[in-house]
Protein backbone atom coordinates (compact mmCIF):
# COMPACT_ATOMS: atom_id res chain seq x y z
CA UNK A 1 0.00 0.00 0.00
CA UNK A 2 1.29 3.47 -0.86
CA UNK A 3 2.10 5.65 2.11
CA UNK A 4 3.22 9.20 2.64
CA UNK A 5 6.94 9.89 2.70
CA UNK A 6 9.53 12.32 1.47
CA UNK A 7 13.00 11.99 0.03
CA UNK A 8 15.98 14.31 0.35
CA UNK A 9 18.36 14.24 -2.59
CA UNK A 10 21.40 15.97 -4.07
CA UNK A 11 22.09 16.40 -7.79
CA UNK A 12 24.21 18.34 -10.25
CA UNK A 13 27.54 17.75 -8.47
CA UNK A 14 25.80 18.25 -5.11
CA UNK A 15 25.00 21.85 -6.03
CA UNK A 16 21.24 21.28 -6.12
CA UNK A 17 19.20 20.05 -3.15
CA UNK A 18 15.78 18.51 -3.70
CA UNK A 19 12.95 17.51 -1.38
CA UNK A 20 10.06 15.58 -2.93
CA UNK A 21 7.09 13.98 -1.21
CA UNK A 22 3.81 12.18 -1.38
CA UNK A 23 1.31 13.77 1.04
CA UNK A 24 -1.96 12.14 0.00
CA UNK A 25 -2.86 10.65 3.37
CA UNK A 26 -1.87 13.79 5.28
CA UNK A 27 -4.10 15.95 3.10
CA UNK A 28 -6.97 13.45 3.32
CA UNK A 29 -6.71 13.49 7.11
CA UNK A 30 -6.62 17.31 7.25
CA UNK A 31 -9.65 17.51 4.93
CA UNK A 32 -11.54 14.91 6.99
CA UNK A 33 -10.86 16.65 10.28
CA UNK A 34 -11.76 20.13 9.07
CA UNK A 35 -14.54 19.05 6.67
CA UNK A 36 -13.10 21.33 4.01
CA UNK A 37 -14.71 22.05 0.67
CA UNK A 38 -12.64 21.14 -2.37
CA UNK A 39 -10.82 24.44 -3.02
CA UNK A 40 -9.94 24.85 0.65
CA UNK A 41 -8.77 21.23 0.67
CA UNK A 42 -6.38 22.12 -2.15
CA UNK A 43 -5.14 25.25 -0.36
CA UNK A 44 -4.66 23.52 2.99
CA UNK A 45 -3.10 20.51 1.28
CA UNK A 46 -0.57 22.59 -0.62
CA UNK A 47 0.36 24.44 2.58
CA UNK A 48 0.75 21.22 4.60
CA UNK A 49 2.87 19.69 1.84
CA UNK A 50 5.20 22.69 1.72
CA UNK A 51 5.33 22.89 5.52
CA UNK A 52 6.26 19.22 5.89
CA UNK A 53 9.15 19.55 3.44
CA UNK A 54 10.32 22.73 5.17
CA UNK A 55 10.16 20.93 8.52
CA UNK A 56 12.38 18.21 7.05
CA UNK A 57 15.06 20.87 6.58
CA UNK A 58 15.29 21.24 10.36
CA UNK A 59 17.08 19.02 12.88
CA UNK A 60 16.30 17.29 16.16
CA UNK A 61 13.47 18.92 18.09
CA UNK A 62 13.35 22.00 15.87
CA UNK A 63 9.96 23.04 14.50
CA UNK A 64 8.33 25.82 12.52
CA UNK A 65 5.03 27.60 12.07
CA UNK A 66 3.80 28.95 8.73
CA UNK A 67 1.16 31.68 8.61
CA UNK A 68 -0.51 32.48 5.30
CA UNK A 69 -2.50 35.64 5.94
CA UNK A 70 -4.17 36.51 2.67
CA UNK A 71 -7.11 38.66 1.66
CA UNK A 72 -9.24 35.63 0.70
CA UNK A 73 -12.09 34.12 2.74
CA UNK A 74 -10.18 30.97 3.77
CA UNK A 75 -7.24 32.88 5.28
CA UNK A 76 -5.39 32.76 7.51
CA UNK A 77 -3.99 29.27 7.07
CA UNK A 78 -1.70 28.06 9.86
CA UNK A 79 0.71 25.10 9.57
CA UNK A 80 2.95 23.60 12.26
CA UNK A 81 5.70 21.19 11.14
CA UNK A 82 8.57 19.36 12.80
CA UNK A 83 11.92 17.89 11.81
CA UNK A 84 10.39 14.45 12.48
CA UNK A 85 8.13 14.59 9.42
CA UNK A 86 4.91 15.49 11.23
CA UNK A 87 2.66 18.43 10.44
CA UNK A 88 -0.73 19.79 11.37
CA UNK A 89 -2.75 22.73 10.09
CA UNK A 90 -6.03 24.56 9.89
CA UNK A 91 -7.87 27.22 7.89
CA UNK A 92 -10.11 29.97 9.18
CA UNK A 93 -13.01 29.03 6.91
CA UNK A 94 -13.42 25.48 5.59
CA UNK A 95 -16.52 26.26 3.55
CA UNK A 96 -15.21 28.30 0.64
CA UNK A 97 -15.34 27.33 -3.04
CA UNK A 98 -14.62 30.22 -5.43
CA UNK A 99 -15.53 29.88 -9.09
CA UNK A 100 -12.98 27.79 -10.96
CA UNK A 101 -10.50 29.18 -13.46
CA UNK A 102 -11.54 29.07 -17.13
CA UNK A 103 -9.20 26.08 -17.49
CA UNK A 104 -11.28 24.16 -14.95
CA UNK A 105 -8.57 24.27 -12.28
CA UNK A 106 -9.51 25.04 -8.70
CA UNK A 107 -9.16 28.71 -7.83
CA UNK A 108 -6.85 28.40 -4.81
CA UNK A 109 -5.85 32.07 -5.02
CA UNK A 110 -9.53 32.98 -4.75
CA UNK A 111 -9.69 31.18 -1.41
CA UNK A 112 -6.30 32.32 -0.07
CA UNK A 113 -6.26 35.84 -1.49
CA UNK A 114 -3.69 37.57 -3.67
CA UNK A 115 -2.76 40.24 -1.14
CA UNK A 116 -1.27 39.64 2.29
CA UNK A 117 1.76 37.93 3.75
CA UNK A 118 3.42 34.55 4.13
CA UNK A 119 5.51 34.28 7.29
CA UNK A 120 7.62 31.49 8.78
CA UNK A 121 8.67 31.30 12.42
CA UNK A 122 11.37 28.72 13.18
CA UNK A 123 11.87 27.45 16.72
CA UNK A 124 15.49 26.29 16.64
CA UNK A 125 15.73 25.69 20.37
CA UNK A 126 17.35 29.04 21.05
CA UNK A 127 16.01 32.00 22.97
CA UNK A 128 15.18 33.99 19.85
CA UNK A 129 13.15 32.49 17.02
CA UNK A 130 13.98 33.05 13.36
CA UNK A 131 11.15 34.88 11.60
CA UNK A 132 10.85 35.60 7.89
CA UNK A 133 7.93 37.28 6.13
CA UNK A 134 7.20 38.14 2.49
CA UNK A 135 4.20 39.51 0.60
CA UNK A 136 2.03 37.02 -1.25
CA UNK A 137 2.78 37.10 -4.97
CA UNK A 138 0.00 34.89 -6.37
CA UNK A 139 -2.01 33.16 -3.64
CA UNK A 140 -1.57 29.83 -5.46
CA UNK A 141 1.13 29.04 -2.83
CA UNK A 142 3.79 27.33 -4.96
CA UNK A 143 4.97 30.69 -6.30
CA UNK A 144 4.58 32.23 -2.85
CA UNK A 145 6.88 29.71 -1.18
CA UNK A 146 9.33 30.08 -4.05
CA UNK A 147 9.40 33.83 -3.42
CA UNK A 148 9.78 33.27 0.34
CA UNK A 149 12.93 31.17 -0.10
CA UNK A 150 14.50 33.57 -2.59
CA UNK A 151 13.70 36.71 -0.59
CA UNK A 152 13.71 35.73 3.08
CA UNK A 153 16.31 32.95 3.07
CA UNK A 154 18.31 34.12 0.03
CA UNK A 155 18.12 30.64 -1.49
CA UNK A 156 17.12 30.44 -5.17
CA UNK A 157 14.39 27.80 -5.20
CA UNK A 158 11.51 26.33 -7.12
CA UNK A 159 8.49 24.98 -5.22
CA UNK A 160 5.89 22.77 -6.89
CA UNK A 161 2.73 21.75 -5.01
CA UNK A 162 -0.29 19.76 -6.13
CA UNK A 163 -3.53 18.34 -4.73
CA UNK A 164 -5.83 16.30 -6.97
CA UNK A 165 -9.51 16.36 -5.99
CA UNK A 166 -11.77 13.67 -7.46
CA UNK A 167 -15.34 13.90 -8.72
CA UNK A 168 -16.72 13.21 -5.24
CA UNK A 169 -14.54 16.00 -3.80
CA UNK A 170 -12.27 13.35 -2.29
CA UNK A 171 -8.50 13.74 -2.25
CA UNK A 172 -7.09 11.39 -4.89
CA UNK A 173 -3.47 12.46 -4.50
CA UNK A 174 -1.17 15.14 -3.14
CA UNK A 175 2.53 15.91 -3.20
CA UNK A 176 5.19 18.33 -4.22
CA UNK A 177 8.84 19.27 -4.39
CA UNK A 178 11.28 21.96 -3.31
CA UNK A 179 14.39 22.38 -5.46
CA UNK A 180 17.13 24.66 -4.13
CA UNK A 181 20.33 25.97 -5.71
CA UNK A 182 23.32 25.67 -3.40
CA UNK A 183 26.35 28.01 -3.30
CA UNK A 184 28.90 27.29 -6.02
CA UNK A 185 26.44 26.21 -8.69
CA UNK A 186 27.77 27.07 -12.15
CA UNK A 187 25.90 28.91 -14.89
CA UNK A 188 25.71 25.62 -16.80
CA UNK A 189 23.93 23.98 -13.86
CA UNK A 190 21.53 26.91 -13.55
CA UNK A 191 20.73 26.74 -17.26
CA UNK A 192 20.07 22.99 -17.14
CA UNK A 193 17.87 23.25 -14.05
CA UNK A 194 15.89 26.06 -15.61
CA UNK A 195 15.41 24.08 -18.81
CA UNK A 196 14.15 21.06 -16.86
CA UNK A 197 11.74 23.16 -14.80
CA UNK A 198 10.29 24.67 -17.98
CA UNK A 199 9.50 21.24 -19.44
CA UNK A 200 8.39 19.65 -16.16
CA UNK A 201 4.74 18.53 -16.08
CA UNK A 202 2.51 20.17 -13.44
CA UNK A 203 2.78 18.47 -10.05
CA UNK A 204 -0.90 17.51 -10.28
CA UNK A 205 -0.17 15.65 -13.54
CA UNK A 206 2.69 13.70 -11.93
CA UNK A 207 0.46 12.87 -8.95
CA UNK A 208 -2.40 11.71 -11.18
CA UNK A 209 -0.19 9.20 -12.95
CA UNK A 210 1.15 7.93 -9.63
CA UNK A 211 4.72 9.22 -9.77
CA UNK A 212 6.69 8.49 -6.60
CA UNK A 213 8.86 11.11 -4.87
CA UNK A 214 11.90 9.40 -6.43
CA UNK A 215 10.35 9.70 -9.90
CA UNK A 216 9.69 13.39 -9.30
CA UNK A 217 13.38 13.84 -8.39
CA UNK A 218 14.36 11.90 -11.50
CA UNK A 219 12.36 14.27 -13.72
CA UNK A 220 13.95 17.26 -12.02
CA UNK A 221 17.45 15.94 -12.60
CA UNK A 222 17.37 13.73 -15.67
CA UNK A 223 18.18 10.71 -13.50
CA UNK A 224 21.54 11.75 -12.09
CA UNK A 225 21.01 12.16 -8.35
CA UNK A 226 21.60 10.50 -5.00
CA UNK A 227 19.07 10.01 -2.23
CA UNK A 228 20.35 11.19 1.14
CA UNK A 229 17.39 10.15 3.25
CA UNK A 230 13.85 8.79 3.08
CA UNK A 231 11.49 9.94 5.82
CA UNK A 232 7.95 8.86 6.70
CA UNK A 233 5.50 11.72 7.11
CA UNK A 234 2.09 12.04 8.76
CA UNK A 235 -0.56 14.47 9.97
CA UNK A 236 -0.13 14.59 13.73
CA UNK A 237 -1.42 16.97 16.38
CA UNK A 238 0.18 17.53 19.77
CA UNK A 239 -3.05 18.35 21.59
CA UNK A 240 -4.35 16.18 24.44
CA UNK A 241 -6.80 16.42 27.32
CA UNK A 242 -3.84 16.80 29.67
CA UNK A 243 -2.59 19.85 27.76
CA UNK A 244 -6.05 21.42 27.79
CA UNK A 245 -6.29 20.70 31.52
CA UNK A 246 -2.99 22.49 32.06
CA UNK A 247 -4.38 25.49 30.20
CA UNK A 248 -7.52 25.46 32.36
CA UNK A 249 -5.31 25.61 35.44
CA UNK A 250 -4.05 28.99 34.28
CA UNK A 251 -7.27 30.79 33.31
CA UNK A 252 -8.96 33.41 35.46
CA UNK A 253 -10.50 31.85 38.57
CA UNK A 254 -13.83 33.65 38.09
CA UNK A 255 -14.00 32.28 34.54
CA UNK A 256 -13.40 28.78 35.85
CA UNK A 257 -16.16 29.23 38.49
CA UNK A 258 -18.56 30.40 35.77
CA UNK A 259 -17.85 27.20 33.80
CA UNK A 260 -18.68 25.17 36.92
CA UNK A 261 -21.80 26.96 38.16
CA UNK A 262 -23.31 28.35 34.96
CA UNK A 263 -22.19 25.94 32.25
CA UNK A 264 -21.77 22.88 34.51
CA UNK A 265 -18.83 21.77 32.40
CA UNK A 266 -16.65 22.87 29.50
CA UNK A 267 -16.10 21.87 25.91
CA UNK A 268 -13.06 22.93 23.90
CA UNK A 269 -11.96 22.18 20.36
CA UNK A 270 -8.38 22.10 19.05
CA UNK A 271 -7.95 24.49 16.12
CA UNK A 272 -5.36 22.27 14.45
CA UNK A 273 -7.12 18.91 14.42
CA UNK A 274 -10.75 19.71 15.36
CA UNK A 275 -10.63 17.20 18.22
CA UNK A 276 -13.16 17.98 20.96
CA UNK A 277 -12.41 17.67 24.66
CA UNK A 278 -15.11 17.60 27.31
CA UNK A 279 -14.62 18.47 30.99
CA UNK A 280 -17.36 17.58 33.45
CA UNK A 281 -18.41 19.84 36.31
CA UNK A 282 -16.57 17.51 38.68
CA UNK A 283 -13.34 17.69 36.68
CA UNK A 284 -13.48 21.48 36.69
CA UNK A 285 -14.10 21.47 40.45
CA UNK A 286 -10.98 19.33 40.89
CA UNK A 287 -8.98 21.86 38.85
CA UNK A 288 -10.37 24.74 40.93
CA UNK A 289 -9.59 22.88 44.18
CA UNK A 290 -6.03 22.16 43.04
CA UNK A 291 -5.53 25.86 42.26
CA UNK A 292 -6.84 26.97 45.63
CA UNK A 293 -4.60 24.48 47.39
CA UNK A 294 -1.48 26.12 45.95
Amino acid sequence: MNKDYLVKALAYDDKVRIYAMRSTDMVKEAARRHKTWRTVTAALGRAITAGTMMGAMLKGDEKLTIKIEGSGPASPIIIDATAAGTARGYVSNSFVDPERHSSGKLNVAGAVGTEGNLSVVKDLGMRDHFTGSVPLVSGELGEDFTYYFATSEQTPSSVGLGVVIGSEDVVEGAGGFILQIMPGATDEILDEVEARLQTLPPVSTMIKRGDTPEQIVEQLTGGSYRILETQDTRFECTCSKERISTALHSIDENELKAMIHEDEGAETTCHFCNEQYLFSKEELEDILFARQEK
